[in-house]
């Protein structure tokens, strides 16, 4: 695994396909074995820090398939490389960061992903992690009935309304039914001092889905616990990412539990057998 987090990555130890759904094909990083797992990487696109956690789950006996949704894969890209591909996902037809109420239209292509994974892998179903810029897709996959484990991740979205669900409240109500119909649960996190996902936001979900929503809330790690990429030290000063670029991969680290807390959150759900 590369221990230059600052460093492009490579992804040689990822399967490469072209994967088409709904008549769009994108590609798709593919490794491991196991109950599939499918990684949603945050802005700006797979970062060796994205690339990293997608490693250890695979590493925890799951496959995982990572979808290129946006930027350069492997990259480390630059404060403004990084905003130039923020801009253009903010105004492409696929996304809606920032109208409340609705989903982004790529969680369609994403459901079809999770099929067809559920198909390869077998088990009694799928896996998602979403980040930042995807983290309610994972939720929105849930109109999908082989995913019975969504992680989301510190959802963004909408940009422009703290309280606002990048979800429609017919979809969301429906997601709420099988949630108790199926006693699944979704697992969240986020930063107490996020100013991209507030607590407003995790407020609303607790709202719409009662006690399968678990919420939790880290406390902020030290702003100088370990380097961050050029992108995140401009444009997100605050601790954000807790999984990719604020995981502080130490002993007792509440970031380091939450990355093993989800990884045994997909062992209950979707079984696995280490490699």
């Amino acid at each position: 695994m590369p221990t230059n987090l600052l460093q492009p990555d490579e992804l040689a130890d990822f399967e490469r396909r072209s994967t088409t759904i709904l008549g769009e094909t994108k590609l798709v990083y593919r490794a491991g074995t196991g109950p599939a797992v499918i990684i949603l990487a945050e802005m700006p696109g797979i970062s060796p820090h994205v690339a990293r956690f997608a490693r250890w789950v695979r590493d925890a006996g799951f496959a995982v398939y990572m979808p290129s949704l946006f930027g350069t894969d492997g990259a480390v890209p630059t404060a403004g490389e990084g905003a130039a591909v923020f801009r253009r996902a903010c105004v492409s037809a696929e996304f809606r960061a920032l109208a409340a109420g609705a989903s982004s239209p790529v969680t369609l292509w994403l459901r079809g992903l999770a099929r067809i994974a559920h198909g390869e892998c077998g088990g009694p179903g799928v896996g998602a992690v979403g980040m930042c810029f995807t983290g309610n897709f994972a939720l929105t996959m849930m109109l999908e009935p082989s995913m019975l484990a969504p992680v989301v991740c510190q959802p963004s979205l909408p940009l422009n309304d703290p309280a606002g669900l990048e979800i429609s409240d017919q979809e969301l109500g429906e997601i709420a039914e099988r949630l108790e119909r199926e006693n699944l649960s979704v697992l969240a996190y986020r930063f107490s001092g996020d100013v991209f996902c507030r607590a407003e936001r995790f407020a609303a979900y607790s709202r719409a889905l009662g006690p399968h929503f678990d919420g939790r809330v880290l406390p902020d790690p030290e702003p100088a616990s370990q380097p961050r990429p050029p992108f995140f030290r401009e444009h997100v000063p605050a601790p954000h990412s807790v999984v990719t670029v604020d995981l502080v991969d130490r002993e007792g680290e509440p970031t380091l539990r939450a990355r093993d807390e989800i990884i045994a959150f997909f062992h209950q759900r979707l079984g696995s057998v280490r490699s």
